[in-house]
């Protein structure tokens, strides 16, 4: 039978020995010796069972609750071994649709001392984070065209405290164009929401007017500067007689998608979104990088960094997942038949 003993008990033993050892010493030596060998064998138990430091992570967003994109960054931490309110604390900050409480929830982050700073919402969210820190690092988990926008020096080195995930924006937004002749081919002229103020529309304009010559279609932009202007936008796109909308990806466009899908709904305006969500609740196509893939691999960034890497030397990671999704109930309701070629080509048909 084998005797198992604890730590504890193995030191009360050693420390009656050592005292009997003692007794017998007369060297003034050998008895320091000995009093040095027992202070170290008590004080080692103590260092060993001083509790590990649980990383902090803050979450700041934009929107007004949890969503599914927060279950894939969720998902990817727990494949590399965090598990929240065990291995890993999240302090989640979400700004309720409020842009301009974004700010103050990422001063309220740093105050805390998170160990990392994960981004979701877009320019403005990282914005809000860069200004209320230059030392804690910042994971975007989702932005569109991040050197574009002036978030980091470059994909390869991003430099400063930033990393993460940067969609190709200004390149995907033509392609939507191109898709939306594809899918309705009568389509002469198409509208587009545009905020003038906003950078993601400074970088996707070109791109868009330039692909939608080339289909022989004209791009008419609608500007809006808030949800204020959703409803007579959709009024001004149909007394020009559009024939589509096409939603390139923003941050704005996001949080008020449900909004916007009701009003083209209303207006039986076909429209076109810039991820597989949109398709799912409603717009008639979707084409655009899977951003629950992007979440995920925010995961890693933060496993990255509070293994010791500094964002700078992290470059930011372009999509490789895109994917095209269809929806046949829309189409249907619209009264559009959707071309056979198209069809073929599509990732995911919702029937």
């Amino acid at each position: 039978m084998r005797l198992f003993v604890s730590r504890s008990h193995n030191l009360k033993w050693l420390t009656v020995v050592l005292l009997f050892a003692l007794r017998q010493i007369s060297d003034l030596r050998l008895l320091i010796s000995g009093l040095c060998a027992l202070l170290f064998a008590l004080s080692f138990p103590a260092e060993a069972q001083q509790p590990k430091k649980i990383p902090r992570i803050g979450y700041l967003a934009a929107r007004s609750g949890p969503e599914a994109n927060d279950k894939a960054f969720l998902d990817g931490l727990q494949a590399l071994g965090y598990f929240e309110g065990q291995t890993i604390i999240i302090e989640w900050r979400f700004a309720q649709e409020k842009s301009d409480r974004l700010p103050e929830l990422a001063v309220e982050l740093v105050r805390l001392k998170v160990d990392v700073i994960v981004t979701s919402g877009g320019y403005p969210t990282v914005q809000a984070a860069q200004k209320a820190t230059t030392t804690i690092p910042i994971v975007m988990a989702n932005v569109n065209d991040a050197v574009g926008l002036g978030l980091v020096a470059s994909l390869a080195h991003p430099g400063g405290n930033t990393t993460g995930t940067s969609n190709l924006a200004p390149e995907l937004s033509g392609k939507m164009v191109e898709l939306t002749k594809e899918t309705i081919p009568k389509a002469s002229q198409v509208a587009t929401l545009a905020n003038p103020s906003g950078l993601n529309w400074k970088l996707n304009r070109k791109v868009m007017e330039d692909a939608a010559r080339s289909l022989g279609m004209q791009l008419l932009a609608i500007e809006i500067r808030g949800p204020e202007d959703l409803e007579s936008a959709f009024e001004l796109a149909r007394k020009k007689r559009a024939e589509a909308i096409i939603l390139p990806a923003s941050g704005f466009f996001a949080l008020y998608r449900q909004r916007i899908l009701e009003l083209a709904a209303q207006s039986r305006l076909p429209a076109i979104g810039s991820t597989a969500r949109w398709a799912e609740e409603g717009c008639l196509i979707a084409y655009g990088p899977s951003i629950a893939e992007s979440y995920r691999r925010a995961a890693t960034y933060v496993d990255k960094i509070l293994k010791g890497a500094k964002p700078a030397n992290l470059p930011v990671e372009r999509p490789t997942k895109f994917e095209f999704v269809i929806n046949l109930k829309t189409a249907k309701q619209l009264g559009l038949a959707i071309p056979p070629h198209v069809l073929a080509r599509a990732d995911r048909v919702i029937r």
